[in-house]
């Protein structure tokens, strides 16, 4: 919103936008805050986040900077040594990207930090390393590889030995990093796999400005259960990371076709499955017939398939209607074909994705055609394909896995690696505010906007990223039909902008 554009809150909602001086008289007794070349835009919603897990690389050790196995081991050992107590809990470690591609052992682990419990997440979490004293804990020899059932064993014995005060502590800083990005809420995906029935529990009951809307990864199988445990959880849904299949970069997504780069002995050449067509049929059965959101986390070609499969049966059984109504959702949804895609259209099935993902592994050299092989790779990701297709778009993170940054989100959805893949940025902003919002279940057609009406969730962001004083093609517009409610905002092709503050139903919740 320019600066010669005012804005009118009361009661937490817009009361009045514009920029003649008639409007304005209506509120002669207005706190008038003059934001000084700062521009306002509708606040983010981060569509899949982990808050607790966020929290503990936040106040843990983050290995996402680690350039190479030994920078990442000697990230490790001088963590330990300045933390003498306790769990050591890492995350972010990134093979794919260091001159060795070797991950580290257990052997490396015990190295840097002894006797200790340590428990290491690759960036994916969906594999780890762990020192020996935490495997015996969790009653693994060393020869397993910490992935699938053996990879939530030794988290969860990680996890208990996490303190309350610690927990949350994690909870509270993953929850001001979001405010302080311009988020005013945030998709948690718990379940029973990810920080358990407790960790949830406790999140709901932190009290923050940012708005938490909880998903329950648990399968059920009649509509009496669902219901149940929509009740004993206070979940909106029964979706988020109930998983269908893994993650690409821990060889555990589900693939129709083996890997491209399989090591040794590998047991598992296509990856791994979670649940089968069988088991999606009949949650999405339940949740249909009970009036409750269902999804699952869902990346390889093969467990999309599945997926589909189970819904044309539901649709079959319950109409496209009373599937559309539910507001089912896919995590991730990273490999799709064109007809599967036109198919989720028709049917209203929300994709919740993470264009972060490209960024970081994308590209002809990336870890997606590591794994893949180059042809495979240029598919995934498809965000141009499922808006064709009338698939609605949200968009989040999945924190601890990127960052939560809603506009590099934006920018990365603008300037996907595959030509074709990306959509614009008018798309990719309402996406992260008002599709967010909506795969959410709110479909009022006000929230995520900033018109009269609409809740006063906004951010306030420097004005070093959006100057007003500048020749005409130097601002990015977006859009110029104000019916799209989707304001001027910067270009994203230099520094991002910068929250300055973080407005939440009127509420100030940053700055």
């Amino acid at each position: 919103m320019p600066d010669a554009t005012a804005m009118a809150v009361r009661d937490g909602v817009v009361a009045w936008l514009g920029s003649d001086e008639v409007g304005r008289a209506q509120y002669p007794d207005a706190e008038v805050v003059d934001l000084g070349g700062a521009f306002v835009a509708p606040a983010f919603v981060d569509s899949h986040v982990h808050v607790t897990a966020t929290g503990l690389a936040l106040t843990g050790l983050d290995l996402r900077s680690a350039a190479s196995l030994r920078h990442c081991l000697q990230l490790l050992a001088d963590f330990a040594g300045a933390h003498p107590d306790g769990v050591i809990w890492a995350h972010g470690w990134d093979e794919s990207g260091w001159p060795e591609r070797t991950p580290p052992s257990t052997a490396d682990v015990d190295a840097a930090v002894g006797d200790r419990h340590a428990y290491l997440a690759r960036i994916d979490v969906h594999s780890a390393v762990a020192s020996t004293p935490l495997r015996r804990a969790a009653g693994l020899d060393d020869a397993v590889p910490l992935v699938a059932d053996a990879h939530h064993r030794v988290r969860r014995a990680a996890r208990d030995l996490l303190t309350a005060t610690q927990r949350g502590t994690a909870r509270r800083a993953a929850l001001d990093a979001a405010a302080a990005s311009g988020i005013v809420s945030v998709h948690e995906c718990a379940g029973p796999e990810i920080g358990g029935l407790d960790d949830w529990q406790e999140l709901r009951a932190t009290d923050h400005g940012v708005e938490v809307v909880g998903y329950w990864g648990e399968a059920v199988t009649g509509a009496a259960q669902a219901r149940e445990l929509i009740e004993a959880t206070g979940a909106r849904g029964l979706a988020g990371d109930l998983f269908v299949d893994g993650a690409l970069g821990s060889r555990t997504a589900w693939l129709h076709e083996p890997y491209h780069d399989l090591p040794e002995h590998c047991v598992a050449p296509t990856g791994n499955s979670y649940l089968d067509v069988a088991a999606i049929t009949a949650h999405l059965a339940a949740c249909t017939e009970a009036g409750v959101t269902a999804g699952f986390h869902v990346i390889g070609d093969a467990a999309v398939s599945a997926v589909v499969t189970a819904l044309a049966t539901v649709v079959d059984r319950f109409g496209s209607v009373a599937v559309a109504r539910c507001g089912h959702r896919l995590e991730h949804v990273e490999m799709i074909t064109g007809e599967q895609a036109a198919a989720l259209g028709a049917w209203g099935v929300i994709a919740s994705m993470q264009p972060a993902f490209d960024a970081a592994w994308g590209g002809e050299h990336g870890m997606y055609a590591q794994r893949l092989g180059a042809a495979r790779a240029r598919g995934l990701n498809p965000f141009a394909l499922l808006a064709s297709r009338g698939v609605p778009l949200a968009f989040g993170s999945d924190t601890p896995v990127t960052p939560m940054d809603p506009w590099a989100t934006v920018r990365a959805a603008t300037t996907h690696q595959t030509p074709g893949s990306a959509i614009s940025a008018r798309a990719a902003f309402a996406a992260a505010t008002r599709g967010a919002w909506r795969a959410s279940g709110i479909r009022d057609g006000l929230t995520g906007t900033l018109v009269p009406g609409a809740p006063a969730s906004y951010a306030v962001w420097a004005a070093d990223a959006f100057d007003v004083s500048a020749p005409a093609d130097a601002v990015q517009r977006w859009s110029t039909d104000p019916r799209s409610r989707v304001p001027v905002l910067p270009r994203l092709d230099g520094p991002l902008p910068r929250c300055l503050q973080t407005v939440h139903r009127g509420t100030v919740i940053h700055g």
